[in-house]
């Protein structure tokens, strides 16, 4: 591949498992941008809590500069938050081949209600307004990726494949 692909969206969207058997089919590593602040900042709860969210963003930015910087091209598992972030919007948008894996807002809002882990930014019982608010605030810059993709109802299998035709041939 001649650049990273960055995998973005809402939270529940399946960028980790859309990303690791996209990276598994093309050949090439996968990055997950939370595992990688985890293992260098810790829990993303504890920064939070200890840092804030602005903290948080510059991790993000970090891990993300290092990666598209230091590694062969790869497929990249970004934060659902993570293009919000200026700086790393510009990066996503230099450095990589961005796919924005759309969920409506009610596939969102069941996918992030039904999930086991408590998301920093919607705490422990999210209400729909709280999900639906951070959603649509972020619609404009998941919109600026190079490729959207229609996730619901795909199995991850159909998804990669869906991925795959669809990627430029210059991209490979």
């Amino acid at each position: 591949m001649r650049r990273h692909i960055a995998l973005n969206g809402f939270m529940g969207a399946g960028k980790t498992t859309v990303g690791k058997r996209l990276a598994n089919r093309l050949g090439v590593q996968f990055f997950d941008l939370d595992a990688l602040i985890v293992q260098e900042h810790g829990p993303i709860e504890v920064i939070f809590e200890r840092h804030g969210k602005a903290a948080f963003r510059n991790f993000e930015l970090e891990a993300l500069s290092k990666t598209v910087e230091n590694a062969q091209p790869g497929v990249i598992a970004l934060g659902g938050g993570a293009v919000t972030y200026p700086p790393t919007l510009e990066v996503v948008k230099a450095k990589t081949f961005s796919i924005w894996l759309y969920l409506s807002i009610e596939d969102t809002i069941k996918r992030v209600r039904s999930a086991k882990r408590v998301r920093p930014l919607l705490g422990p019982n999210p209400k729909n307004s709280k999900i639906i608010g951070l959603y649509t605030g972020r619609l404009s810059v998941y919109r600026q990726s190079d490729l959207i993709v229609e996730a619901a109802g795909k199995t991850t299998s159909k998804l990669v494949t869906a991925i795959v035709e669809h990627l430029p041939k210059e991209l490979l």
